[in-house]
């Protein structure tokens, strides 16, 4: 058998799927591999109660602070069709053991299925109503509740209770207008705390929430308009101000194909600005996996025979992961040979992975074994790993153009892992498989589950239809506030920088903007840069990590005014105001030392720092004396007179003694 080396395969394929990195595509890049992106855009409602119970929403639990445990197995049930949905039949085949960690603050039977729903939460219907009719959705005029399976536990139930508020409306992007299929309220899902082997644990806290899912068609072209209508359906609902706001309030679900590909589904996306990367590589993950169905066609192989085979090697022998496990005798050490599959483990699919990736990525989701889960004949590895494949070769008696994995099982999973390799190659003969793939924060991502079908949804039979009244329709409309559009607009008219533009909008600023200029008469690019700017810093290192009542801001220019003081004077105080957002204002400038001076005894000062600076100056610059003499006057200065007087005032008494 010659010498095969993986890393010459992985450069010519690199270059036969013509992958081209984030920064360096185009427009006609995405163009020539069709690529095409949908949203689905999840938002959680700022209501005081859950959807179907009345438990309070919007208190969280630690991880590990909790009442009461419950535990839990899911199995699938039949569609109205008699069909079992494949998503339900794949997270049956794991054989999870499911435990919910619950708060009785946050919990009721409802959650854990022991009573039936209560009506539907009307707060969280009628902000659902309003956000449907900012995205110009035609409003159903009967609201039917359906059940939507999930049999990952993150619902005890088994199922997600759903209905659509509205249908085919549209948002507009800066070169194109983006079409919403629908809009649809239901309930949040528990969050995850760990998910080891078969063990998969739960808190409740999050549960029940409303939340609002916007669908779009897949009408974006390149990875950019898809973050941008991202960006339009988040920064939309977020100005209504009936939406919650903070890590894990919203999340999204990007829809990626190519030509001659499919839709593939990344789970859970947090951050908007991680979609462009995640998309990209999605889509030349779906070239990748294209090409190797190419590939695997040049080899003749026929998908209908194609088979594994394996054999349970002598694990004193073979101990291929060095693992304490190795010496025990109830897990396998297992080579499976894939038939012709030289060259395919070791294809880019991408950046950092391969195809190899594809299966181990299974197998940890399907079968349970936890990474390192195996390793491959063409992993590029160490020459000690050489002479362990020769001798495993040796020992199954292979062809030259096969490939081999190796993983260690017990009994209980060895025949799902079998059974999970061996469909995840037989998948590669059609190119790529529908699927649900989890985001990483590399811009790269990993199978999650098989992605549902149509087989999941049926009618919940525990609650009626709501009747919608086109009166109660037209009195929600009157409280439509400007679209986004208009909101960029304005804040463009107020000469704001565009960077400002993400935290005013997702924040909501721009009605508090416009209320400080009314009221108050400061410019509103005043008031955006202590927001936008100076706030937003302070946020971002973690001077104050609660959410922030930006009602405390219009007071704070409030105070300014009535004691006639410069807004320079903010940029002191704000710390302190994020650390004791109760304390009085007038407190906060004694802690920062401020003294009320007029502008003639500042004046005065500036000939005497004349002289201090002349004695010790190494330089005859004439603006490293003014921003000397700037720097010392700053602190007295500051609320007193505005900094751009005072740099006037200096550089117009440094002059007259130049001259």
């Amino acid at each position: 058998m010659d010498n095969f080396d993986p890393r010459k395969n992985y450069n010519k394929t690199m270059e036969q799927i013509e992958y081209v990195p984030r920064k360096e595509a185009t427009r006609n890049t995405y163009e020539k591999i069709g690529f095409m992106c949908g949203l689905e855009v999840h938002q959680q409602l700022k209501t005081r109660q859950k959807l179907f119970c009345r438990c309070p929403a919007g208190i969280y639990q630690d991880k590990d602070d909790y009442d009461a445990e419950i535990y839990r197995h899911m199995r699938p049930t039949l569609s109205e069709l008699g069909e079992y949905d494949g998503t339900a039949l794949m997270e049956f085949r794991t054989r999870k053991n499911i435990t919910y960690r619950i708060k009785n603050e946050t919990t009721c039977t409802y959650e854990i299925d022991d009573t039936p729903p209560f009506s539907l939460n009307k707060e969280a219907l009628e902000y659902a109503l309003e956000i449907a009719l900012h995205l110009k959705l035609n409003i159903v005029g009967e609201l039917h509740i359906t059940r939507k399976q999930y049999l990952d536990g993150s619902i005890p139930t088994g199922f997600q209770r759903t209905a659509i508020i509205g249908i085919e409306g549209e948002i507009p992007l800066s070169n194109k207008t983006v079409r919403i299929i629908q809009l649809s309220i239901e309930e949040d899902s528990c969050r995850e705390v760990s998910d080891i082997g078969h063990e998969r644990i739960y808190t409740t806290d999050r549960l029940g929430m409303p939340l609002i899912e916007t669908v779009t068609y897949p009408d974006m072209k390149t990875p950019d308009e898809a973050k941008e209508a991202g960006q339009y359906i988040r920064f939309l609902a977020r100005s209504t101000g009936k939406v919650r706001v903070g890590i894990g309030a919203g999340r999204q679900d990007v829809n990626v194909s190519v030509t001659g590909g499919t839709r593939v589904e990344i789970k859970g996306v947090a951050n908007i600005s991680r979609i462009p990367e995640l998309t990209h590589n999605e889509a030349f993950r779906q070239r990748a996996l294209l090409n190797i169905k190419e590939l695997l066609i040049k080899k003749n192989l026929d998908k209908t025979s194609w088979k594994i085979s394996h054999t349970i090697l002598d694990p004193l022998k073979f101990n291929f992961m060095n693992e304490k496990e190795n010496s025990d005798l109830e897990y396998k050490t297992v080579v499976v040979n894939l038939p012709g599959f030289r060259g395919i483990l070791s294809h880019f699919t991408q950046p950092g992975m391969c195809f190899a990736n594809e299966i181990s990525d299974r197998l940890k989701v399907i079968a349970c074994l936890e990474k390192p889960n195996m390793i491959s004949s063409e992993d590029f590895d160490s020459l000690e790993k050489s002479v362990f494949w020769n001798e495993v070769k040796k020992d199954i008696k292979c062809d030259e153009n096969d490939s081999q994995i190796v993983f260690r099982s017990s009994d209980y999973d060895l025949k799902t892992a079998l059974e999970t390799i061996e469909e995840r190659c037989q998948l590669a003969f059609i190119g790529v498989p529908n699927e649900t793939r989890k985001s990483l924060s590399n811009g790269t991502t990993i199978f999650e589950r098989v992605l549902p079908g149509p087989d999941r949804m049926y009618p919940d039979t525990d609650s009626a239809p709501i009747s919608i009244q086109d009166a109660y329709i037209k009195e929600l409309g009157t409280r439509i506030v400007p679209g986004i559009q208009n909101r960029m607009k304005q804040l463009s008219e107020w000469k704001i920088p565009t960077e400002s533009f993400s935290y005013l909008l997702r924040n909501n600023l721009v009605p508090l903007l416009e209320k400080v200029e009314a009221k108050l008469e400061f410019s509103p690019r005043i008031t955006a840069r202590y927001l936008a700017q100076n706030l937003k810093h302070l946020q971002g290192i973690g001077i104050y990590n609660e959410p922030f009542d930006y009602a405390r801001i219009f007071q704070l220019f409030e105070f300014i005014k009535e004691k006639k003081l410069q807004h320079e004077i903010i940029t002191e105080m704000l710390p302190l105001i994020l650390h004791n957002p109760n304390m009085e204002f007038d407190s906060i400038l004694t802690l920062i030392g401020f003294t009320k001076i007029d502008h003639e005894e500042i004046f005065s000062s500036i000939p005497g720092l004349m002289e201090m600076f002349d004695a010790v100056r190494t330089t005859n610059r004439q603006d490293a004396c003014i921003d000397y003499i700037m720097g010392v006057l700053r602190k007295t200065a500051l609320g007193n007179i505005s900094m751009k007087e005072l740099g006037n005032s200096v550089r117009q008494i440094c002059n007259m003694k130049g001259e």
